[in-house]
């Protein structure tokens, strides 16, 4: 573990950059910056930094150098970027030579690449887990109810199809009713899966899970009160997720909202580690 007396969050949408920034602070960071994504980081995460340096995320290559020469001991991405502004941007040559240097395109490319575009810069990439140990939920039932028997098992297939879909770097969601996937994240994300999976049919079960061998330098799963409306509204009824490997945002009102709509939320052990909460 390595002190860190000043860091730069790399901020876009959400309020997971704030929790981090505020995190940060708490665990005795004395400067805290935001290079806030444009049209994506929020007013309420810029306040909270010290010092908040605006950027367009056609600006990578610009951003990277920028940030190698201000001397950070760390600096952590955070927060959700659309994925379709990866193809509505007007990107530099540098930038577009990064994505056409990938044979295969997803988060875990395509993030990988710009962590190692920084890291190459020499700016040291710290875990997107850090600073969050508040947020990172362990094994057990969360909610009044637990899942019920039928449940256990879609969560049991859930888990198993995120394991090899993970693999492939596809996505961390799976939904599940009655043995039947009816939807996997892709690149759309999470929210479009859950509203997929709910044409299909209600009942189903999210189960959200990060790879083995994660690279928690630049993505986590997250869950908060966004993620538990859609589930009502596609009829999903529960959330079972990994033990210590995912950011639960805003517990005590995802919870109580999940507690009045008969939804059940529970951890559950995966035997693999959990995401750091310190460089």
């Amino acid at each position: 573990m390595t002190a860190m007396n000043k860091i730069i969050v790399i901020a876009a949408g959400g309020e997971y950059p704030r929790l981090l920034v505020e995190g940060a602070k708490r665990a005795g960071v004395a400067t805290v910056d935001v290079m806030a994504v444009k049209g994506s980081c929020e007013r309420a995460t810029m306040r909270a930094a010290d010092h908040v340096f605006p950027f367009a995320v056609s600006e990578s290559d610009k951003a990277i150098r920028w940030t190698a020469e201000q001397g950070y001991d760390g600096a952590v991405l955070a927060g959700q970027v659309s994925p379709m502004s990866l193809f509505r941007g007007k990107f530099g040559p540098v930038v577009l030579g990064w994505l056409k240097e990938m044979p295969v395109k997803n988060a875990h490319t395509i993030f990988g690449k710009l962590v190692s575009e920084f890291e190459k810069a020499g700016v040291r990439m710290i875990p997107a887990s850090s600073y969050m140990d508040g947020n990172l939920p362990g094994a057990g039932v969360l909610t009044k109810r637990g899942l019920t028997e039928l449940e256990k098992t879609d969560a049991e297939r859930g888990f198993q199809v995120a394991t090899d879909v993970g693999r492939h770097d596809v996505g961390q969601t799976v939904l599940v009713k009655s043995g039947m996937v009816l939807a996997v994240e892709a690149f759309e994300g999470t929210n479009a899966a859950i509203k997929r999976a709910g044409k299909l049919g209600k009942g189903s079960v999210l189960c959200k899970a990060a790879r083995e061998g994660h690279d928690w330098r630049f993505d986590i799963p997250v869950v908060g009160l966004k993620t538990l409306k859609n589930m009502k509204k596609a009829g999903v009824t529960a959330l079972a997720f990994q033990a210590g490997r995912l950011l639960l945002l805003d517990r005590e009102k995802v919870v109580d909202f999940a507690d009045r709509n008969n939804i059940a939320i529970v951890g559950v052990e995966s035997g693999l580690p959990p995401a750091p909460t310190r460089p």
